[in-house]
């Protein structure tokens, strides 16, 4: 499974990649597109297979060629890209909307393994990286018990939050001219005023865009801590946002209008930019946070 999360992540990423070309435009070479993709030689030459057989591509020898434009079709479902443990946390995301725990609320494995259709060491495995934020705890003999969302907890993860951002958006504008990160930014930047064109129908979707967006950044970081934080955090951010549904077209037509700006600022590689640009985002961001705490509406 693992390997096949691996190899859909690869291919879209090449999608993207391909989606930067012209036709009749010759692609990098192998050892060029490992390093950009950061995947294995062996990934990169299965994902070009596949492309060629799609006649997507054309390889003679060492060469390789693009013989079309990649469509949406083309790419796999995000959600079969995502690995079995970021897969786990939304279905917990859903859950706790469904669910709405509240405080001294049990969680139990077994029950949570077969709604999921997981098995019960990967709910404990995720359970396990989750109490580190203090909002479930082991109880002996009992299973997990939810400890709440409070108003503290919120301005102290979001304080962190912010500073690990801060300094991976500085990271983002080092990166390499032919650094994929740049691609993928202009792929969200098109999503971004595809979804602003459709707000008042589509503003539900504006949260996976938002994740898709700060875990770009996050990654810029090349940090194991700063990265692994933020697929955790991601999740508890997301649940309140979802949970607050008071003004939800109007916040996230301006979130959306936010990220844009943000996306030039990276663009424009000017570290003052990035940083007033992200700090006004994130003073939007605790904003609409607090505010989710302070007027709770339980999602029907």
């Amino acid at each position: 499974m693992k390997g096949d999360t691996i190899y859909k992540r690869t291919y879209n990423r090449m999608i993207v990649y391909l989606g930067e070309l012209k036709i009749g435009d010759a692609l990098d070479s192998e050892n060029v597109l490992k390093s950009k993709l950061t995947a294995s030689r062996t990934t990169i030459r299965k994902v070009l297979q596949e492309f060629e057989l799609k006649q997507l591509i054309v390889i003679k020898s060492t060469k390789k060629t693009l013989l079309r434009k990649p469509k949406a079709k083309d790419s796999f479902p995000r959600a079969e890209t995502l690995s079995n443990a970021a897969r786990i946390e939304k279905k917990f995301l859903e859950w706790m909307l469904r669910a709405d725990p509240k405080p001294g609320d049990i969680i139990n494995e077994l029950e949570l393994a077969r709604q999921f259709g997981v098995s019960t060491s990967g709910i404990r495995e995720f359970l396990n990286r989750f109490s580190r934020f203090k909002l479930i705890e082991r109880r002996p003999n009992s299973g997990w018990c939810f400890q709440g969302f409070t108003e503290d907890f919120a301005l102290e993860l979001f304080e962190v939050r912010e500073l690990f951002e801060m300094r991976s958006a500085a990271a983002f504008a080092t990166l390499p001219d032919n650094a994929i990160a740049w691609n993928e930014l202009h792929v969200l930047k098109i999503d971004h005023k595809n979804l602003l064109r459709n707000i008042n129908k589509d503003f539900h979707n504006f949260s996976d865009i938002d994740e898709r967006f700060h875990q770009l950044v996050n990654n810029a970081s090349m940090n194991r801590f700063i990265v692994d934080f933020y697929d955790l955090i991601s999740l508890i951010f997301h649940y309140h946002y979802q949970w607050n549904k008071v003004d939800e077209r109007k916040r996230n037509k301006a979130a959306i209008l936010e990220h844009l700006d943000y996306i030039e600022a990276l663009f424009s590689r000017d570290p003052k930019r990035i940083e007033v640009a992200c700090k006004k985002h994130f003073i939007s961001a605790r904003n609409t946070l607090l505010s989710s705490l302070k007027t709770p509406l339980p999602v029907s």
